[in-house]
């Protein structure tokens, strides 16, 4: 696997792993904050199974970050992340710096526009201005024919597809299923954060969701009525008694359109079920998509 850390270094090394193999070969590249775990993995396994090459970044971005939030605390694991990425078949791996990635005379970003106030982008002012600035420079610098995230963002899926779609960038954004621990918690980098009573309380976001679910399964497609399943189901008490005393607060939970993030009422043609909630001190985000009924 080679190491590039200067965006000249990635492009030349990208243009010169395709001159190099079959012609016109696909590239296809995973961005990360790193801190990995399966579910980066799996982005990493799909793109190795859809594409040529394949690429990963590693860059814990500082402008998708309130002064408030957790940007020097993220968990940073490079050489863990490193040996990972290269047993997964990873064949380039870019890890810039701040300092190459936004200069001191940077003044350019990408504003997605309304859509970025939406979910995740109403809780967190700037951050989908942050995520689109930054994942629009991997795109110029890698030039990926494919890009994977995680569905577990589901928003930022949804606000990279518009971006992507808005300034015509010739990448596909591939969005992979949400990876979860055998009890149900979505695996998340800031898992690392939670003490085991919060990692026990952890799992009200997933129970939260299998609620609504169920009866969107039972052919309840009323967003109100889903969203109201969502919200006795947090606020119930939870039934592991050492998560009880957790102190839980519920940032959003709702109904939308999964390519807009504008709320439903109805679910027959298919939604996002989206919650988000801190657990102690750790925010946490899930989500289930749910397919239209016809």
């Amino acid at each position: 696997m080679l190491l590039c850390t200067s965006p000249s270094e990635m492009h030349a090394a990208c243009n010169e792993l395709r001159a190099r193999t079959i012609a016109q070969p696909t590239l296809g590249l995973v961005p990360t904050m790193g801190a990995l775990h399966a579910g980066h993995l799996s982005l990493v396994a799909a793109a190795r199974g859809q594409c040529d090459l394949v690429a990963a970044s590693i860059f814990v971005n500082p402008t998708q970050f309130a002064p408030s939030e957790d940007f020097t605390q993220y968990p940073r694991t490079f050489d863990a992340d490193c040996a990972k990425l290269e047993a997964a078949g990873v064949d380039i791996l870019f890890a810039p710096s701040a300092g190459t990635m936004y200069p001191a005379d940077n003044t350019t970003f990408v504003d997605p526009g309304p859509i970025g106030d939406r979910l995740d982008g109403a809780s967190r002012p700037g951050h989908f201005r942050g995520v689109a600035t930054i994942v629009a420079r991997l795109f110029n610098i890698a030039q990926p024919d494919r890009a994977y995230f995680g569905q577990k963002d589901a928003a930022q899926v949804a606000v990279l597809r518009h971006v992507v779609r808005d300034l015509n960038l010739p990448v596909e954004i591939v969005a992979c299923p949400v990876v979860r621990e055998s009890d149900g918690l979505a695996m998340s980098s800031r898992n690392h954060y939670l003490s085991p009573a919060e990692r026990a309380r952890a799992l009200v976001l997933s129970r939260a969701l299998a609620a609504a679910k169920a009866i969107a399964d039972s052919s309840e497609t009323r967003a109100d009525a889903l969203r109201t399943a969502m919200l006795d189901t947090f606020a119930a008490p939870d039934p592991n008694p050492i998560a009880r005393d957790v102190p839980t607060r519920l940032d959003y939970a709702a109904i939308v359109d999964p390519d807009t993030l504008l709320p439903l009422t109805d679910t027959s043609r298919g939604a996002l079920l989206a919650i988000a909630a801190f657990v102690g001190n750790t925010r946490l985000i899930d989500n289930v998509l749910l397919p239209p009924k016809w």
